[in-house]
């Protein structure tokens, strides 16, 4: 075992390309089209097929996805959504920026996942959607939920960030039925450099997220460039996925396969090299139906003094997430949360890319080790 930490295990995350994206952008940046382009609507098409359903509507962020699906569900001022605190503010500021209001909720501890019971619990009057986190990749299971949902017309919106390529069942997430939301940034299972994807349910929500990203315009850029006019139908932003992005995401997909078989046997490795370590638990993310996007524990004492002994040996780890309910932009949605608030107190992230080497996860679980003692 090295005394030096290896350079790869001092990154908590980082980008994985397989070499041919740089050949993909080059044709890209050649072709003069850096806005929504042709190459766009290529990666619209191969992700649909690869998930197995009829659209997906690529936009500029997995933030921008969650606002557009939640806009095009008609979630908006009066209206509250189910969320778990334990997310990236990000999922929260997309609810937000709607004009509706976070309705915070707890997690298991073992997964940091919300459950149906909680999600039953939760609901109010004006409850008009429930947004899932699929944390760490793992599909959520709300089926024992959806039925008092769908009497209510309560829309479930995915936040799917971390589980591309994951499954609920048979079926891979996004193909599950309900409005999923994904991220294409630069750390997440398949990137596009920066970009998300809205999965819709049917024809009418795909064209609101595509009127909703391209400004409310009801005409297509293709169109628009052979008319003199346009019609600006809604509200709308500048949300569209340029083709820069759409091309390196077109060459990740080429190999996503090699991806999912790496991220899969990285999890299962410290998993095997965290065994008889006292004073950790790892998050399950059901690593054989998931594409893990992290590897997360839950220290079980003193989390900061583990977490800063091995930011000095040059481990990366990292935090995710601190609850959202005790942020201070989200105070007046503040609720008593105690599972969440112990769950933040512990939880930490090890190394988890491509780059690393088994090697290297011996190393980290050996300082880490060293660091309880």
């Amino acid at each position: 075992m090295t005394l030096t930490a290896p350079a790869a295990v001092a990154d908590n995350a980082r980008p994985y390309l397989h070499g041919t994206e740089t050949t993909a952008l080059a044709a890209a940046l050649a072709s003069g089209q850096y806005n929504h382009s042709g190459v766009t609507d290529e990666f619209e098409q191969r992700v649909a097929a690869f998930l197995g359903v009829p659209d997906v509507v690529a936009v500029a962020s997995g933030t921008t996805a969650l606002h557009l699906a939640l806009l095009a569900a008609g979630i908006g001022p009066g209206h509250e959504v189910i969320v778990p605190s334990f997310t990236f503010c990000a999922t929260v500021q997309a609810i937000v920026a709607t004009g509706a209001e976070p309705r915070f909720v707890e997690v298991a501890l073992n997964t940091g996942c919300v459950e149906a019971g909680e999600v039953l619990n939760a609901l109010r009057p004006a409850t008009r959607a429930v947004l899932p986190v699929l944390y760490g990749g793992r599909a959520v299971d709300l089926s024992a939920a959806h039925a008092a949902l769908d009497e209510r017309g309560i829309t479930v919106v995915e936040d799917a960030a971390h589980a591309f390529g994951s499954h609920h069942g048979s079926r891979l997430v996004g193909a599950t039925g309900d409005l999923t939301c994904f991220s294409f940034g630069p750390i997440k299972n398949l990137t596009c450099g920066l970009g998300g994807a809205v999965v819709p349910r049917t024809p009418q929500e795909a064209t609101a997220c595509r009127r909703l990203r391209d400004l409310g315009i009801a005409e297509s850029a293709a169109t628009r460039a052979r008319t003199t006019t346009y019609t600006v139908e809604r509200l709308g932003l500048r949300a569209q996925m340029s083709g820069l992005n759409a091309a390196i995401g077109l060459a990740q997909l080429d190999h996503f396969a090699r991806t999912r078989t790496a991220r899969r046997a990285l999890w299962h490795a410290y998993a095997t090299a965290l065994e008889g370590i006292e004073g950790v638990e790892l998050v399950d993310v059901d690593p054989d139906r998931s594409v893990p996007h992290l590897c997360a524990v839950r220290v079980l004492t003193d989390r900061d003094r583990v977490f800063h002994a091995l930011r000095e040996r040059g481990i990366g780890v990292g935090t995710h997430y601190p609850p959202n309910h005790r942020q201070p932009a989200f105070s007046t949605w503040y609720r008593p949360l105690p599972l969440t608030d112990r769950l933040g107190a512990r939880i930490m992230t090890l190394p988890f890319h491509q780059h690393l080497t088994a090697d290297d996860v011996e190393h980290v679980t050996a300082r880490l080790r060293q660091a309880l003692r």
